[in-house]
């Protein structure tokens, strides 16, 4: 039974009995609820706020997990990066070096991915930047290795054919030591013996007598050997392969004909001094892809060092050719 509250009045100095309305004690009942209502959200939030939930310490070690497999992920990618990054530079500067492969930029091997953002789907999330990040990473890694691969798969390549290449490319003087008077004059500017005038020398002659034996100097088949090119007179061309051409000038007579196939150190013809010519030598020229390069980086088969330095220096000098 609720007990009966009473107040006092002071003009009938007496006491009365109080009497809550319905709509009073309504308004008490409601008030009560929604303090009642907020004191327990007030608890609920600083218990939240203050303790974790079972659920919320699972997560949170879920978390702390994925940030530390992440760190190990970053770190195990930063030495794959330092690992790949060496293979690269020993990729260029020594295996495409050495198979005359030309280097791959570094800019085509790191460079991302344009165009339509592929990260998108990762974004909105309290990590996405690292996220982000990491994917990305990973597809550069991705693209680098495949690059690599590619890479090493034509190095591969280029060492099944280094032995071809090296057998065919020119590689020898084209007249024995023994048999030269001497080397008349090198590559470069020297002086015509005709005209007197100072113009660029394409080749290298060799003065010896007539009918000295002039060799191949690499493996190959013999493109032309005819007269019918100014001023060679004689002569005969050979193709090794590979963008590589030599020319053997001014013979007395051949040794071999057109589309004959030839080995290093074969005899192909006879010094002479057909053309124009003004003694009896071999005029020998080298072609790299159709340009004329100097034939006294083609020696290393068959001189010793000091017979090449020799060779370099009398090649050095700027004196009068003989053709």
């Amino acid at each position: 039974m609720s007990s009966v509250k009473y107040y006092y009045d002071p003009e009938t100095l007496s006491y009365r009995k109080i009497r809550v309305s319905k709509t009073a004690t309504l308004k008490y009942f409601l008030g009560f609820l929604l303090a009642s209502l907020l004191f327990g959200l007030l608890i609920v939030f600083t218990a939240s706020y203050y303790f974790e939930s079972p659920r919320e310490k699972a997560l949170n070690r879920e978390l702390q997990n994925m940030e530390l497999q992440y760190s190990i992920l970053d770190q195990k990618m930063g030495e794959i990066e330092g690992v790949l990054a060496n293979i690269e530079e020993r990729d260029n500067a020594i295996y495409r070096l050495y198979f005359e492969a030309n280097p791959i930029p570094e800019a085509q091997r790191t460079q991302g991915f344009g165009g339509v953002n592929r990260y998108s789907k990762f974004e909105g999330y309290k990590n996405s930047d690292l996220i982000s990040s990491a994917h990305q990473r990973l597809d550069v890694l991705q693209k680098r290795i495949v690059i690599q691969s590619k890479s090493l798969d034509e190095i591969t390549s280029l060492a099944k054919d280094k032995e071809n290449f090296l057998a065919k490319i020119p590689a020898i003087q084209p007249i024995k030591n023994e048999d030269l008077t001497r080397m008349a004059s090198g590559y470069g500017y020297r002086t015509d013996p005709f005209t007197k005038i100072r113009k660029f020398h394409y080749g290298m002659d060799f003065t010896a007598p007539r009918g000295t034996p002039v060799y191949a100097s690499g493996d190959g088949i013999v493109k032309r050997a005819d007269s019918r090119s100014s001023g060679y007179g004689r002569h005969v061309r050979i193709d090794h392969g590979y963008g590589y051409m030599s020319l053997y000038a001014h013979l007395y007579k051949y040794n071999v004909r057109r589309n004959q196939r030839v080995k290093r150190g074969d005899i192909i013809g006879f010094v002479g001094s057909s053309g124009r010519s003004q003694a009896p030598h071999l005029h020998y020229e080298i072609f790299k892809d159709k340009r004329r390069i100097n034939p006294l980086n083609f020696y290393y088969g068959n001189l010793t060092s000091e017979e090449f330095n020799d060779l370099l220096i009398k090649a050095s000098i700027e004196n009068q050719s003989l053709d």
